[in-house]
């Protein structure tokens, strides 16, 4: 309650919007993208086939094929990759979604086994794909890798990498749920970046603000596969209009803005680091220091909760949100600091560098008074 009544933010969360202020802006958006006397979506016609087909030529692939969630397109990618390589193993970051946020399902669900080319807070480089000492069927690269700060590699390196997975014998799998997020550090456009793999994931309501839903592109071949297994793991769903119409959306109004959000994340920051330094914090990090996306994580040294009550008052006194959750550094991280992600969006074009600034200092008074009285 107190981030929806904030007059000011970085971005507007999904959960500070009713349920009737969201079904309004879908019936608002939804006539400028698609025809409301169109019969409704049964089984992924109509509507949703609309989608895959515009999905699949923003990315430059033949065809596409419309999920219910994310998880379960990456887990049918990757399954269908591993069955027609003949190798169960897939190349990952440890910190790549799979591997921290699907309860182990590419090994319970689908038999799979994940090697780690690097376990540094990036990408891995051409040469640590090279070194893996045993064989891989499938080279998985999230795009940006977004528990480590939504980072992504140089355009070149990427380029390298994949080069060398296909010297490996390898398939090229992106996790592009943020995708639509990185032209502006490539400097190429989508079918570029993402014709570089065999087969892209995107998701719908990540960077678009959609209500749900990802799609998998690839070859025809292997579409068509991924729709037999989209079945055998419940994915076709009866009707799936709301969430396909907020995707077209999406598509139409987000995805153009993306470049905007992008270049004032770098102004919001930098002017983060310097109002908290003159705030008088002890320690700070950005990561990665100048954002590669619209998004990007802050350290800070003191307790998650002392971090977000402090988040919460300034919220409620100030009407200004410059941050909203904090989490800890995890069972291995040292104690006593946290980190909040932030992220830039289309309220966020209103600040300027000094009322970044400005709401950096007030955010840090807010922070001593926790503090004392804990």
């Amino acid at each position: 309650m107190a981030w929806r009544g904030a007059g000011r933010t970085l971005t507007r969360r999904p959960g500070e919007r009713t349920l009737r202020e969201r079904l309004t802006e879908l019936v608002r958006d939804a006539e400028e993208v698609y025809d409301l006397a169109e019969s409704v979506d049964l089984y992924g016609d109509g509507v949703v086939a609309e989608l895959e087909r515009r999905v699949a030529e923003l990315l430059g692939f033949p065809s596409a094929v419309f999920f219910p969630t994310g998880t379960m397109a990456q887990q049918v990618a990757l399954r269908c990759w591993a069955g027609r390589s003949g190798n169960p193993v897939v190349a990952l970051h440890p910190v790549a979604h799979p591997e921290l946020h699907e309860r182990d399902a590419l090994t319970a669900v689908s038999g799979l086994r994940t090697v780690h080319p690097t376990r540094e807070p990036r990408l891995p480089t051409a040469s640590e794909v090279r070194a893996l000492e045993e064989p891989f069927g499938t080279l998985m690269l999230e795009l940006p890798l977004r528990d480590a700060g939504y980072v992504l590699p140089e355009w070149h390196e990427l380029v390298e990498v994949v080069e060398a997975a296909r010297e490996r014998d390898a398939l090229v799998h992106f996790d592009g749920a943020r995708l639509w997020e990185t032209t502006s550090r490539f400097g190429r456009g989508l079918s570029e970046i993402a014709g570089l793999a065999d087969s892209v994931y995107v998701s719908f309501y990540k960077s678009l603000g959609g209500l749900s839903g990802a799609a998998l592109v690839g070859p025809e071949a292997f579409v068509d596969e991924a729709r037999v297994w989209r079945h055998r793991y419940g994915g076709s769903v009866f009707q799936q209009h709301p969430a396909a119409l907020a995707a077209l959306a999406g598509l139409e109004r987000e995805l153009p803005r993306l470049p905007e959000y992008v270049a004032q994340a770098a102004v919001v920051a930098g002017a983060l680091r310097e109002g908290l330094e003159a705030a008088g914090v002890p320690w700070l990090r950005l990561q990665p220091e100048r954002p590669h996306t619209h998004e990007f994580r802050v350290w800070l040294p003191y307790p998650p909760d002392v971090l977000a009550e402090a988040a919460l008052r300034q919220s409620e006194r100030t009407g200004v949100t410059l941050f909203h959750r904090w989490f800890g550094g995890g069972p291995a991280g040292p104690p006593g600091i946290a980190y909040t992600e932030v992220s830039v969006t289309a309220p966020g074009l209103a600040w300027t560098a000094d009322d970044v600034k400005e709401a950096a200092g007030r955010f840090m008074e807010f922070v001593r008074q926790v503090a004392q009285e804990a």
